[in-house]
């Protein structure tokens, strides 16, 4: 995958008032599919997803940063299975359950509270607040009935 594919994209998502959140070029057979994750403040709806893929559909055919080879255009939402990373991921999904693996290789179940640009506090039997750079890996665990937060 090239710069310009990236920055291309990630021009593009961002005059629609979303954030880039992962772009992934892999070969299906014959083709290649262009899967693009984007998420916003308030989360991503279908009329997000549809307004991202017809302006992206037009600036890449327009452009020559995908070649010569067919490929297939996918755009979601950035999705629950994907770790959180940076301070707007935790602000995102502040309230939902997460799993927190940390530097000392121990880990934590708790509940996402008040977060800022350097740290996180996890809510369980006690309030703890978690440095991002203590942080291995993080992820939002699946909850069939959610508890009110």
């Amino acid at each position: 995958m090239t710069d310009s594919l990236e920055t291309l994209v990630e021009t593009t998502v961002s005059s629609l008032g979303l954030d880039l959140e992962a772009v992934e070029l892999t070969p299906a057979g014959r083709k290649r599919v262009l899967r693009i994750a984007v998420d916003r403040d308030g989360g991503v709806g279908i009329d997000h997803i549809t307004d991202a893929t017809r302006a992206l559909s037009e600036v890449l055919d327009a452009s020559d940063v995908m070649g010569q080879e067919p490929y297939t255009l996918e755009v979601t939402s950035r999705g629950v299975d994907r770790p959180l990373t940076l301070p707007r991921h935790w602000r995102r999904n502040e309230g939902r359950l997460v799993r927190l693996r940390l530097a000392d290789d121990s880990s934590v179940d708790g509940r996402i509270g008040a977060s800022d640009d350097d740290g996180v506090e996890i809510v369980g039997r006690t309030t703890t607040r978690y440095p991002y750079d203590q942080i291995t890996s993080a992820l939002v665990q699946i909850e069939l009935n959610p508890k009110d937060a």
